[in-house]
Formats: C-alpha cells, structure tokens, sequence
C-alpha cells in the first residue's frame, strides 16, 4: 500500500532510507514509464515501447521487463540485473505531488520498506537537505522535465500517423506461445517515407534520433525471451 505525504524537514527529520531497497520496489513491475532523454541509457538492456495508459488512454513510452503481467525478468534473486536502472524505480520511495497552488512538491511513501530507520539521512541536524536528497530531488526534476519531453513526442509521432500497434508473439524455449497484447511502436515504412519539413522538424527537435533509438532496442526482445528460459529451466531443476 503506498501512502504519499508531503516530505516534511521537521516530521521526517530522522528519517533514513535503505537505498539496498530501492529496486525491489520494481521486482513485480512488468513494465514502467520512461523518459526521452533516458532513452540512449536504456536501450542498452531494454525494449523501449508505448503503450496506453489505462486511465487517460494517452500514449506513454515504457521500458518492458517482462512478458507477463508482473513479470520482471530483470530481477533476479535478490538483485536488479542490468547496466541502468529506470529513473522511476532509481526514484523510489519519492514521488513529484503538488501545493494547493498546482506547484511541485516532492512527497515519499511512508508505507515503503525503504523507510526505515537506519540508511541514508533525508536531513541534517539544522534540517538542510542532506546530498542524498538532493540527488533524488535531481531525479525528480528529470522525471518532471521527462514528462514534458515525453509527451512532446508522442505528440509528434501522433501528429505524423507513425503509432503502430506490435504484433508480437512469442515462443519460449518449451514451445509455449504467448501473443502480447497493448504494445506499440513507431510505424518504420512511414517512417522512411517521410521527407521534407515533417523530417526536418523530427530532426531539429532530437525527436528522430530517439526514434531510432527506440526502433533499434525493440533487438532486447530477444534478450528478454531468453531470460524467460533461463528463468523456466531454472524453475524446473
């Protein structure tokens, strides 16, 4: 259960948080939102893909884990398995809320199991931002930033007809299938076909680079199958 308050220097003065934590708050995610400028990062161990959100029905760029609901195939034991971790798991138990005036606020969840007692400081004795509160109020900013960037280029992609749904199935290596349903990519032969101001505005906005980023990380699909098989032979044994 997560229950999000305003941080506070005097309320959570000595409030620590286990950082060892952090990333199991992901363990059971089977996909998470992603940020434009995180894209190069990622696309180092994950497919990067959109999706709707189910509340809205916006379109939204995440990072896949898994193929099954709750599946994180990156998490192994008791350990994140990759080079990067998304900026919305590395935030954790932080959250961007908002004043009475719609302005940023940052809040935490009390109810994380990375609230503890022992671990990083959130204050120091006179109530100043410890560093460490200051990197996590950085990522925030990024992850705030990030939404913007993002929803600028669904937009373009949207304004451009470029959204395609993923036909993906896939076969495990005990010849079970599995059709993945909700995903979506960038169209590639509109893509190509595109010229003129459209291309040059995908150009100076950053936007086409991504795409092609995004396009080339849909290659970690296969990575994510074997990890599946090697979680299943590993379930077997």
């Amino acid at each position: 259960m997560t229950r999000l308050v305003a941080l506070n220097s005097e309320h959570h003065r000595n409030l620590r948080i286990d950082t060892s934590k952090i990333e199991q708050q992901g363990a059971a995610l089977r996909m998470v939102p992603v940020m434009p400028g995180e894209f190069l990062k990622l696309a180092i161990d994950y497919p990067i893909v959109l999706t709707k959100n189910a509340e809205t029905g916006q379109f939204v760029c995440v990072a896949l884990f898994g193929f099954a609901e709750g599946e994180n195939l990156f998490w192994q034991g008791d350990s994140w398995e990759s080079l990067y971790t998304p900026l919305n798991i590395a935030r954790q138990p932080f959250f961007v809320g908002a004043d009475d005036g719609g302005q940023p606020l940052v809040c935490i969840d009390e109810d994380s199991p990375c609230v503890r007692n022992e671990g990083e400081r959130l204050f120091d004795e006179g109530g100043a931002a410890t560093p460490y509160l200051q990197k996590m109020q950085g990522i925030l900013a990024q992850l705030l930033d990030g939404e913007r960037q993002g929803a600028e280029f669904v937009r373009q992609l949207q304004q451009l007809d470029l959204i395609a749904p993923m036909r993906l199935e896939v076969t495990f290596a005990d010849r079970r299938a599995q059709r993945i349903e909700g995903l979506y990519t960038v169209d590639e032969e509109k893509l190509q076909a595109l010229n003129g101001e459209p291309l040059q505005q995908l150009h100076a906005s950053g936007s086409l680079a991504r795409i092609h980023t995004l396009l080339t990380s849909l290659g970690h699909i296969y990575s994510l199958i074997e990890r599946r098989n090697r979680r299943d032979a590993a379930a077997a044994a």
